[in-house]
């Protein structure tokens, strides 16, 4: 049977303590920053483990989306690399890593054990769950990533989407100014694949770059990136960050949310879209929903659209990993309604509004069970009908799935 996503890249472990003082002296609130291998501070294994026992650790990446996935009923696989260790074969952070992905029914058969390289790990200095935490980010095996090697997972498992995480943040897959990616995204489209990919804030203090209109290096390799890839999605803060680095800096305070969001589509659009009859979407997420620009296959393009989230209530628990379960959200229904995708025949508002409504109870949900909001695809799809008949999310939340 197909697989309907494969998520490659960026396997990490998510240590959350307030006690790692020295990755708040390294970033700011929502900023992320990429260590050297060398420099990952000596916590023996036995203390990794620990902390995983007391469960003060997450799966980044790919955690934040092949669970959602795989609760939703799609069938979802991974692959990257972990470390080689102690624990069955792996290191402490690995595997974590492979046994929660495991518990998810996550097929894991693009797992590749690396004979030196420790899993990637990051510590989150967490003071308060008001606002993004800083992260100190160790790549370790994903700097390793080699296209060559996942091109033979991708045959294997024959899937309808391909989701790169991340570019910007690992050696080998960021080489060759980043067109080894791009390489990799066209030759899954020649297969008939619809490709999505991240990138990622890779700054200590994301604000003061945006209003300075300071060029982030990391940024270009999206140049040969985005002419290739069907489906891209990104922050308001880090879209602002690539047009300062792309195109011309703007004094952004000088207009409204709309007018800047309306602005980074119509630039990425302009510059990185060819005259190519295919259905892309592109789109900038806000707190309360999404900027979107859509292509349909006749060649017609279609936005900025502003599509505000129908489901935004109660409290936020932890903001880490929103955007990457909107984009969960939104290619479970890509994946689901395929054949209308590439005729452009989809509904757009209703793609972004299971994206929203992903994120919506993904950020809701508490850190030991990040998944757990999460109903089979029949049951988020009843919730995004009812969300436009005009009954509350809330209500519909509460009602039990048809039969």
């Amino acid at each position: 049977m197909q697989t309907d996503v494969l998520i490659l890249n960026t396997l990490v472990a998510d240590f959350r303590s307030s006690d790692f003082e020295y990755t708040r002296a390294l970033t700011c609130p929502g900023g992320m920053v990429k260590c050297r291998n060398v420099d990952m501070p000596n916590y023996s294994q036995q203390q990794l483990k620990k902390w995983i026992q007391q469960g003060f650790v997450t799966v980044g990446g790919p955690g934040n989306v092949a669970p959602l996935i795989a609760k939703a009923g799609l069938r979802v696989a991974i692959g990257g690399n972990l470390g080689k260790g102690d624990y069955d074969g792996l290191d402490a952070q690995g595997r974590f890593i492979f046994d929660m992905m495991a518990e998810y029914n996550v097929d894991l058969s693009g797992i590749r054990v690396h004979p030196e390289l420790a899993t990637g790990t990051t510590f989150i200095c967490e003071k308060s769950t008001k606002e993004r935490a800083g992260i100190a980010y160790f790549p370790n095996a994903n700097d390793e990533f080699d296209f060559e090697c996942f091109k033979d997972v991708v045959v294997s498992l024959n899937p309808k989407i391909v989701y790169y995480m991340y570019s910007g943040i690992s050696e080998k897959g960021d080489a060759n100014e980043g067109k080894d990616l791009a390489e990799f995204i066209k030759w899954c489209r020649n297969k008939g694949i619809i490709t999505i990919a991240d990138s990622v804030t890779l700054v200590g203090n994301p604000q003061k770059l945006i209003h300075s209109g300071t060029p982030v290096t990391e940024y270009k390799l999206l140049i040969p990136l985005l002419p290739e890839v069907d489906l891209f999605f990104t922050s308001s803060d880090e879209a602002k960050m690539i047009v300062n680095t792309l195109g011309a800096p703007r004094n952004w305070s000088d207009f409204t949310q709309d007018e800047n969001n309306h602005h980074v589509l119509n630039f990425l659009t302009s510059q990185f879209w060819r005259k190519e009859n295919r259905p892309r979407i592109f789109g900038v997420t806000v707190n309360n929903g999404v900027y979107e620009k859509h292509n349909n296959p006749n060649g017609a393009s279609h936005g900025p659209n502003r599509v505000e989230s129908r489901f935004m209530c109660d409290d936020v628990v932890d903001l880490v990993g929103a955007g990457d379960a909107f984009r969960t959200g939104l290619i479970c229904y890509i994946a689901k309604n395929i054949s209308e995708f590439k005729t452009g025949m989809i509904n757009y508002v209703e793609a972004i509004q299971m994206g929203n409504l992903f994120a919506a109870l993904y950020i809701k949900a508490p850190l030991q069970n990040r998944y757990c909001n999460l109903k089979s695809y029949p049951k988020m799809y009843e919730l995004l009908q009812n969300s436009s008949k005009n009954i509350t999310f809330r209500e519909s939340a509460k009602m039990k799935p048809s039969n």
